[in-house]
């Protein structure tokens, strides 16, 4: 898996001049560098106005800090705002970035040999990591051409009980999903509500696309979930700005140690931070309170210009593959692609087979980069599919590059 993510990168820096679909990184044209302080600074007032001392404002920027994170009652308040999500800051802990909060619940959740942690696939490269890393077996539960399916998941935890196993969280990008920008409708949503609890598993829910992509969203899995079968993970590098690297995860599960005390979910993620990382900085977390406090608490109305954009890229590449592949064409080729709603990612499958070669030639002979979709499939799949990422290519990178993956296409469809 590193191995296809680096040869990715190799291909990006050999063919610079090439227009690229691959990377998923947010479009930073709206950023101006004096902001960052102008938000630490509204953080400092704020903990000046509610009482701290000039003592504890200078701790809050320059000492390590709790591990759980200072700036959780304001993230808290985010989820109240922005996601109709209402949580004790307690079960909140800031991390550095999601990928941490996704290392700390896949440790905290699967602590023996017989635990097994499930995904849909294809499924974000950062948590198949992240299994990896830690010797965690990954079960991947395949989507089919509409999305994720409730009936192939409980399955495949039967299946896995059946090995003596013990299935214990299953991840899930519920909305504009990496890599194949799908969405899970709102039935399937409760459905999987009912399932977790009815199997007793949780649920990772990892939602990054949500506040930058256009329109009406569906409700978060947190949002419906009564029964606190969901562990929200979060971060602000796509709703905020990238380099802040301060993410959360949502742990409000009760816990019983051996012992028979009580507690939350969150502390026993706090703990395992403690011995990783230690704390999310000081400075990253002062710049991302006074954002919020800036944007009256709430992430959601500081990315109406960039939630606008994401969305007519998506909308341009979208109308620029129906020109270059009109019905008839797509047809005679066996092209086609899906439709996201939003995000930075759709996917395109052709009828040849779509592999670091096929990449190659496309860098090297058309001058257009993109990304197979194999990457994202743990246990092998994905052959004939390429991903598209729309987050950081101008509209006229849009319409060069889609028309030079159009003659790409069409010649290895030809060979």
């Amino acid at each position: 898996m590193l191995d296809t993510m680096n040869f990715l990168n190799e291909v990006t820096q050999r063919y610079p001049d090439a227009i690229s679909f691959a990377p998923g990184r947010p479009y930073d044209g709206f950023f101006e560098t004096e902001d960052v302080f102008a938000h630490i600074r509204r953080y400092l007032d704020h903990l000046e106005e509610t009482g701290h001392s000039p003592a504890q404002v200078r701790d809050a920027l320059f000492q390590y800090g709790p591990a759980s994170g200072r700036i959780r009652e304001l993230v808290a308040e985010s989820l109240r705002l922005d996601e109709n999500t209402d949580v004790p800051a307690e079960s909140i802990v800031i991390t550095v970035g999601c990928q941490e909060a996704m290392f700390l619940a896949v440790r905290a959740l699967v602590s023996g040999p017989e635990d097994v942690l499930m995904a849909s696939s294809p499924c974000y490269v950062g948590i198949t990591g992240a299994a990896r890393v830690l010797g965690v077996e990954l079960i991947a539960v395949e989507e089919d051409a509409s999305g994720f399916s409730c009936a192939e998941l409980e399955a495949a935890i039967l299946a896995e009980r059946a090995r003596g196993r013990r299935p214990r969280a299953f991840y899930v990008v519920p909305d504009h999903s990496n890599p194949s920008g799908t969405t899970m409708p709102l039935e399937a949503r409760h459905e999987l509500l009912e399932l977790a609890a009815r199997q007793d598993i949780l649920i990772l829910e990892d939602s990054p696309y949500r506040i930058v992509s256009p329109g009406q969203q569906l409700p978060t899995l947190k949002s419906l979930d009564s029964g606190r079968r969901v562990v929200h993970l979060g971060s602000f590098s796509k709703t905020l700005f990238p380099g802040s690297r301060v993410g959360f995860a949502v742990a409000d599960q009760l816990v019983v140690d051996r012992a028979g005390n009580r507690g939350l979910l969150a502390d026993e993620l706090t703990k395992i931070k403690s011995m990783v990382t230690v704390n999310t900085s000081p400075l990253s977390q002062a710049a991302v309170a006074g954002m919020l406090l800036g944007g009256g608490g709430r992430a959601s109305g500081l990315n109406a210009r960039t939630s606008e954009y994401y969305g007519e890229a998506m909308q341009a590449t979208l109308r620029r593959l129906e020109e270059c592949f009109p019905r008839e064409t797509r047809a005679e080729l066996g092209v086609h692609w899906n439709k996201p709603s939003g995000g930075f990612f759709l996917a395109v499958t052709v009828p040849f087979r779509v592999d670091n070669v096929a990449l190659t030639r496309s860098a090297q002979e058309f001058g257009v980069i993109w990304t197979p979709m194999s990457y994202f499939y743990p246990q092998g799949g994905g052959e004939h599919g390429m991903r598209l990422s729309v987050s950081c290519v101008t509209q006229q990178e849009i319409a060069d590059g889609i028309g030079r993956l159009a003659r790409f296409i069409r010649a290895a469809a030809e060979a």
